[in-house]
């Protein structure tokens, strides 16, 4: 495998730095259509249920709750300190457990649950081992070997003590957010987090058993320098997360309103946002991770550079997964379903989730069902952002077509590409370059059918540097 120092090309991230989608799904939730509704979701249930080998599958819970705004977010989540909300909100939640599990059949084993937000651990480590039991009487999970259970943790509002409640209910994987450890940095987003917190639930995590712990790490916020993000890299890798994620920061204040309160006039300008890149992608190269994707390092010995390796990596909505056969169950206010060919996504605001569950239905707001061109497609993008690799003929048989003269449109589109080193193309396939990885969204958009109709709408993109 190349260094992680090959990845960083200044030039080419300058030139390719623009939107595009994250391709957590293809089709994009752009393309979802409120014409998808209860019925549709009832009947692509149904239909994987008679896949003659039982699909496994994951469930993803949405818990929207954070106590205080952090200004860089774009998640869909909801601001109190009133605890008592989150009772509520699991009171019909439970409700929309019953109603889902009532779709698929028992001999489908659950092998992955994960809880996002919002802040999971808003809620209390009694109410989440609650929820899990829930979980655990309607669907029926696989042995614990094959199990992977995660929590994303905010450091601030949870104890080392609370880490073990966790691990005693299942969980086995945390994610924790940090994004800056700079005191300025904090200030400016409104997160305030001292190194103490985040290294000893890191530590807990450890001394409970827990498999992974993954920190998220944010270049490009305001009041950001190479001296305060390097610290911060160095604080992190010392403690020597399993997997880190480090994301770019993405300024967009019309889409999301925490964002007008960032002062964009100390934000890095794009150049010393490169330095920031070349810094993280510097020292992890040094500390040994490997480059997974998109924005995601890891450990060798950690199950997603394993699962790489081998060739079973996939992407979902949760990010990158070693589940790649399962069917997605999102539960929870705005929670996106990818069941068989098709997805849905529960409603973004949570009175119209709840009226639903009241009402006694499956809260779907919109989705769609993949025509053949889309499970294609889909196909394609997956092996590229998971691997940087096309097997033209490996393709061609599975979808039964003739790869070149199916994507001949696409394999236009990526000529350029090649000359500017992203890609190497050949008669039987194409592969990412050191160089090309870190751009791997340039590349899977020449095989986006939907995207110039996109770019051109309202919906937007963050960039993909």
């Amino acid at each position: 495998m190349a260094s992680l120092s090959s990845l960083f090309d200044p030039d080419l991230l300058r030139r390719y730095d623009t939107p595009g989608p994250r391709y957590t799904s293809y089709p994009t939730a752009p393309q979802f259509s409120p014409g998808f509704q209860e019925a549709d979701l009832r009947a692509m249930a149904a239909i994987s249920n008679g896949d003659p080998i039982p699909r496994p599958l994951s469930l993803y819970l949405h818990i929207p709750f954070c106590t205080s705004p952090c200004f860089y977010c774009g998640c869909n989540r909801i601001i109190t300190r009133d605890t008592a909300r989150g009772a509520s909100y699991l009171t019909r939640l439970y409700r929309e457990v019953a109603m889902s599990s009532a779709l698929f059949d028992r001999d489908r084993d659950v092998e992955q649950v994960h809880f996002g937000g919002g802040t999971p651990n808003f809620l209390s480590p009694a109410q989440i081992a609650e929820a899990m039991d829930v979980l655990r009487r309607h669907y029926s999970f696989a042995p614990a070997s094959r199990l992977d259970c995660s929590i994303e943790l905010d450091p601030r509002f949870i104890t080392p003590d609370d880490v073990g409640e966790l691990a005693a209910a299942g969980f086995n994987r945390a994610s924790l957010g940090v994004q800056d450890f700079d005191p300025d940095v904090q200030r400016a987003v409104n997160r305030i987090q001292s190194v103490e917190q985040t290294l000893a639930i890191i530590e807990a995590c450890r001394t409970h058993g827990l498999q992974s712990v993954n920190v998220d790490l944010i270049y490009g916020l305001p009041k950001q320098t190479l001296a305060g993000f390097s610290r911060t890299l160095d604080i992190t890798l010392d403690a020597r997360p399993d997997r880190l994620a480090i994301y770019s920061y993405a300024h967009m204040p019309s889409l999301f309103r925490p964002q007008q309160r960032i002062n964009a006039d100390e934000l890095p300008a794009p150049e010393d946002k490169l330095g920031l890149l070349q810094c993280a992608i510097d020292k992890l190269g040094e500390a040994g991770y490997v480059y997974i994707g998109m924005d995601h390092f890891a450990l060798p010995g950690d199950s997603l550079a394993i699962a790489q390796h081998h060739g079973g990596l996939h992407r979902n909505f949760m990010g990158y997964t070693t589940h790649a056969e399962s069917d997605l169950i999102g539960l929870g206010v705005s929670a996106i379903s990818h069941i068989g060919p098709s997805f849905s996504q529960n409603p973004r605001d949570l009175g119209s989730w709840e009226q639903a569950i009241d009402q006694g239905h499956l809260p779907v707001w919109r989705g769609m069902r993949l025509e053949e061109d889309d499970v294609i497609r889909a196909d394609v993008i997956q092996q590229l952002m998971c691997h940087g690799v096309l097997d033209y003929r490996d393709l061609g048989r599975r979808h039964v077509i003739d790869f070149t003269t199916y994507f001949d449109d696409a394999l236009r589109r990526l000529r350029p590409l090649q000359d500017d080193g992203l890609v190497q193309l050949a008669a039987d396939g194409l592969q990412a370059t050191s160089r090309g990885r870190l751009l791997l969204r340039i590349i899977a958009m020449c095989f986006d059918r939907y995207l110039p109709a996109t770019a051109a709408s309202t919906p937007r993109y963050s960039r993909t540097v």
